[in-house]
């Protein structure tokens, strides 16, 4: 294990982070908001931190190789989460425990947009602002994470884009390939969020509130500068643009590189995708369900105001960004339900949305259908399919072996919680939302988190990690086989 060349990195990152606490600080003195200070005392803090782990180990320039690798994502969240943290121990308002600290420090930065704050109107411009650049930095770091890493190192979702998407590499070396594939993604990234904050400030939106809802949005994290979220704004028109940048940042990022390469627009890319088709059936589905429900309630005064509520909601559930334009929790029969196990798909992969992902829940139906047809006919030989081309067995074992990952996690994580004394509706959307990177959940967690014990918080930082991480990332860390030379 190269563990100088990791510390080297680690230092690197850590210092290049520091820089993300000076825009706050020049939106504090643009506000005269008074949190300027804790910025620049965390930048300080957070530099000095980076140059120390740096120095010494600033000529180790080994190449890294999967192990490597597996510690360097891992390190990444969780050193940067915790630095995070810094502007929020240190400012007055909030005045924030350091468990509370870290909770929105992790929850930002892996785009839960789980909250323990309340009253945000109330606080400086800097740290709203703090908060939305946190979750735009962390939806960057998922989408170069999914993209270019993961499928170097074998573990993520993205092994089915190996052959196809421009920037993955075979081997197991870090070379400048990646670098290549990020700095591409960045452009798109990027492009996505001028464009929403645009559209935003065009709808009606102060400029402020532009940038970063449109950080929130393309990042799909569901922080918002307002207790009511979207419904503060209480604008069909807002929501429309909400709705559309949220199932295009859904979207595997590799699919709008191919839409939108040299040779120009190519959207019939996005429908020759078996997994962007099924994503938007899952929408198209969920949405009328949801309208329906509650055109048939009578909950609101014309079909119109049914149809924004139920499009706004279903999307942004299910994409798991988490923004509210009211209560859904206090929704008749079985919608809050529903549209808590709408993140359990959550978006494509590649995407900056959470959840298992469309192409392993479409995958494990297929695998599901093909073992009813094998009971039918033992002796034939049945094969599955996706994009016109065949999915080894490899592939199906990856996914079914997360899926069992994926569920033996939420059971022990569910547990917990209720062993720290939350109820079981608390503990059941709580750790739904940890896992699937959605934020919002039901009972004592509907609105904020502030409410729940400290042990709790602690138990759902750890499942926000490892939702952001694809379990196995993380969970590898924990094998004594990884450790031995």
């Amino acid at each position: 294990m190269e563990y100088r060349s990791i510390i080297r990195i680690i230092g690197l990152l850590v210092a290049l982070f520091s820089a993300t606490m000076l825009p706050p600080a020049v939106i504090a003195v643009i506000y005269k908001d008074g949190g300027g200070t804790a910025f620049m005392q965390a930048f300080v803090m957070s530099l000095l931190l980076g140059l120390i782990l740096w120095y010494p180990n600033r000529r180790a320039k080994a190449d890294l190789r999967t192990r490597e690798g597996f510690l360097v994502v891992v390190l990444f969240w969780t050193v940067l989460g915790t630095i995070g943290a810094l502007p929020f121990v240190m400012s007055e308002l909030p005045d924030l425990s350091l468990t509370d600290a870290i909770f929105e420090s992790f929850s930002a930065l892996t785009t839960t947009g789980a909250t323990v704050i309340t009253g945000l109107e109330t606080l400086p411009k800097a740290i709203l602002f703090y908060r939305h650049l946190l979750q735009w930095l962390g939806g960057m770091g998922i989408i170069v994470l999914a993209v270019a890493v993961l499928p170097m190192l074998g573990i993520g979702g993205m092994q089915l884009y190996r052959c196809e998407i421009p920037g993955p590499v075979k081997d197991s070396k870090m070379t400048p390939r990646i670098a290549e594939t990020a700095k591409a993604l960045w452009y798109i990234y990027l492009t996505m969020t001028v464009v929403c904050a645009l559209a935003y400030y065009l709808a009606g939106m102060n400029l402020f509130d532009a940038v970063g809802h449109a950080f929130s949005t393309i990042a799909i994290g569901g922080f918002s500068s307002y207790d009511a979220s979207m419904g503060h704004f209480n604008s069909p028109a807002i929501n429309m643009i909400c709705v559309v940048f949220l199932l295009m940042s859904a979207m595997n990022f590799a699919l709008h590189f191919a839409a939108f390469s040299k040779r120009g627009i190519r959207l019939a890319t996005y429908w020759r995708d078996a997994e962007v088709r099924m994503f938007l059936l899952i929408q198209l589905v969920l949405v009328m369900l949801v309208f329906l429900v509650l055109l048939g309630q009578k909950l609101y005064q014309s079909p119109e105001v049914a149809l924004d509520k139920a499009l706004f909601q279903a999307v942004s559930m299910s994409t798991t960004a988490g923004f509210t334009t009211e209560g859904f929790a206090t929704w008749p029969l079985f919608l809050p339900n529903l549209l808590i196990f709408a993140s359990f798909i959550g978006g494509c992969a590649g995407s900056t949305g959470g959840g298992i992902k469309v192409v392993r829940m479409t995958l494990l139906s297929l695998q599901g259908m093909r073992e009813i047809k094998r009971l039918i006919h033992p002796r034939a030989m049945f094969s599955i399919r996706l994009n016109n081309l065949p999915v080894s067995d490899r592939v199906i074992d990856a996914v079914w072996g997360f899926f069992a990952a994926y569920a033996l996690l939420f059971v022990v994580i569910m547990v917990t919680l209720l062993a720290t004394g939350l109820d079981d509706v608390t503990a059941f959307s709580a750790t739904a939302a940890s896992l699937n990177n959605l934020g919002p959940g039901l009972g004592d967690v509907a609105s904020h988190y502030g409410d729940i014990n400290d042990v709790a918080k602690w138990v759902l930082v750890m499942g926000m990690l490892f939702g952001r991480l694809e379990i196995f990332t993380l969970l590898v860390l924990f094998t004594p086989t990884f450790w031995k030379s």
